[in-house]
């Protein structure tokens, strides 16, 4: 069960004009489960997306960034993302290569546009062939229940080892235009900062230019899905996608004006809250933390600390046991990788206990205070570094029994 985080309600999501989905059972993986996922925009749309650091990525994702180049490019606009689930096509060479993209030519001649304006996407088990066969037949049954109002089935369908589905909406008044958002996102297991195993896709109505939210959505990523950890593995197929349908008569063509910061504070807001729920529902998560460290010298320096602490094996499971044995934070500072640290200055809190002061142990802390806060569902660690003015914030869970047992058992 995810830490804190109830199940969305379908009627609490937003339609977002000018994007229809619709879903199917293909079988892929297992019966009887939503598999396929459609999503059809409409030929003012707007596509941009980041995707995973793996060098070993994924078939679908190679296509996806061809595409999109020739989206630039030749101006041909993104017609529809299709996603699976239950296979990964990684890991699987030319053959993989092959299935992406004629998984794309077939939904490409359903929906009447090129091959080249479509995205595809995997999510699964890795080093297997995708059974393209029967993805490709799931899309006569995913087009025909294509709905604005589907966005809940959506999250349900791109689920793996995720407990519930992930989705939020939200909206915000730009020079009297509503703009409606809706995001879903998937995630549990293999998860690292750029990015995870995750996939993310977040649409709002408004028209913005293809070289806006390009920037747009690189810099959500970065202080949302690319600052969640998990287990410390980047996975092979990540993606954040990020559609603008351009059904609003609101258009945004330059990222310094006001429009934009209004739109990009609600759009990273809600990038946020997506990410977060993947990390609540983190493989046998019982708690949920904030690592934010102060007072740096700049921002790698302070992201290194943070990822550091939260990667730990040892610093996650002290949590799970709610053991404040927190000398493991002070070492994972100190094997952040900053060669110049001077430890003698750093200050480390538990919520509102103050742990060590000075690079030692506070004199006032006592071990029941730690505790107390430890056993908290939510936590959240702060280290000050006295260094500078810059601060960052990672999120992450402990680590529990029940990973172990997932991931043991994920094949079976």
């Amino acid at each position: 069960m995810a830490v804190n985080s109830p199940i969305p309600l379908a009627a609490d999501l937003f339609p977002v004009k000018g994007i229809e989905l619709g879903y199917a059972q293909a079988g892929i993986r297992k019966a009887n489960r939503k598999d396929v996922l459609v999503m059809k925009l409409a030929p003012t749309a707007t596509v941009a997306g980041v995707f995973t650091t793996n060098r070993f990525c994924a078939a679908p994702v190679q296509v996806c960034k061809a595409h999109l180049e020739n989206q630039r490019l030749a101006g041909q606009a993104i017609r529809a993302l299709v996603v699976n689930t239950g296979n990964a096509n990684a890991g699987t060479g030319d053959a993989g290569l092959t299935a992406a993209n004629e998984t794309c030519e077939a939904l490409a001649e359903y929906l009447g546009c090129e091959p080249a304006q479509i995205l595809p996407f995997s999510t699964g088990v890795i080093l297997e062939q995708l059974p393209v066969d029967k993805l490709i037949a799931g899309l006569p049954a995913a087009i025909a229940s294509l709905s604005e109002n589907n966005w809940f089935a959506a999250a349900e369908a791109i689920m793996t080892t995720d407990t519930q589905p992930k989705a939020a909406s939200s909206f915000v008044v730009i020079n009297g235009e509503r703009i409606n958002m809706t995001g879903i996102s998937k995630g549990a297991g293999m998860i690292k900062p750029n990015m995870a195993t995750m996939l993310g896709y977040l649409a709002f109505d408004a028209r913005v230019s293809q070289t806006v939210l390009d920037h747009l959505v690189k810099q959500a990523a970065d202080v949302s899905f690319n600052c969640i950890s998990i287990d410390g593995d980047t996975s092979t197929n990540d993606s954040f996608m990020m559609i603008a349908t351009g059904s609003s008569a609101l258009e945004i063509t330059d990222i310094e004006t006001p429009e934009y910061k209004a739109l990009s504070t609600a759009v990273i807001a809600l990038s946020q809250k997506l990410a977060h729920m993947i990390v609540r529902d983190g493989e046998g998560a019982t708690k949920f933390i904030s690592v934010v460290v102060e007072e740096g010298y700049d921002l790698e320096e302070c992201r290194k600390i943070a990822y550091s602490i939260a990667h730990s094996p040892l610093v996650k499971t002290a949590f799970f046991a709610s053991d404040p044995n927190l000398g493991r934070i002070l070492a994972a500072i100190g094997y952040a990788g900053i060669a110049d640290l001077d430890v003698a200055k750093i200050d480390l809190y538990l919520d509102d206990v103050w742990v060590a002061k000075n690079g030692g142990r506070h004199p006032d802390y006592r071990e029941e205070d730690g505790q107390r806060v430890m056993k908290q569902s939510e936590i959240t660690i702060r280290v000050k570094l006295a260094r500078g003015m810059i601060d960052s914030t990672v999120w992450t869970c402990d680590l529990s029994h029940e990973y172990v047992s997932i991931n043991a058992d994920y094949r079976s």
